[in-house]
């Protein structure tokens, strides 16, 4: 896997807005050019070979969507294979971030997140930690309460979906 030396990902906390609930134990992970794609046949690959080599898996190909939304029972990982793209975080009074090709972005349960804008080459392979379930909100889908509750409860993740047990993740998000 053509993954470049292990730095220490940005690290960004979103309170809750009464709407998006964010996470309030667990930072946003961004990880600038944790791949070195040049030369790369198909640049998802990596991305999907390492998620799923350190328990990330349900892994797709497609870009992120343009609507305001949040998952209250699994954590997610975004890799960016191709393009770029500027993203909210944090839900409508969050955080824009520019991501491009070889970035990886780790969001924890209840983190808000919209694409704003992107190239037309944008393509994001995404996945989730194998000890968790899949949903996806909007604001106003959900009980308030018990999306709070439904994030408090999803486990952490086993490994940092891009280093494996050794990575950032593991000492960034332990509760």
């Amino acid at each position: 896997m053509p993954m470049t030396e292990q730095a220490t990902p940005q690290a960004c906390r979103f309170a809750d807005d009464g709407e998006t609930p964010n996470n309030p134990a667990l930072p946003l992970l961004v990880y600038r050019r944790a791949f070195d794609l040049s030369g790369v046949r198909d640049p998802a690959t990596p991305f999907e070979e390492a998620f799923a080599a350190h328990g990330w898996g349900d892994s797709w190909r497609n870009g992120i969507h343009d609507f305001l939304h949040f998952h209250t029972r699994t954590h997610e990982v975004l890799g960016i294979a191709c393009g770029r793209a500027r993203v909210q975080f944090g839900g409508a009074r969050g955080q824009e971030f520019e991501v491009e090709a070889g970035d990886v972005v780790v969001l924890p349960a209840g983190t808000g997140h919209r694409r704003v804008s992107a190239s037309a080459d944008l393509l994001v392979v995404g996945a989730y930690p194998d000890n968790a379930g899949f949903d996806q909100k909007r604001p106003g889908q959900i009980d308030h309460a018990l999306a709070l509750a439904a994030i408090a409860a999803v486990p952490l993740p086993r490994q940092d979906p891009v280093y494996g047990s050794g990575g950032p993740l593991k000492t960034m998000w332990s509760r």
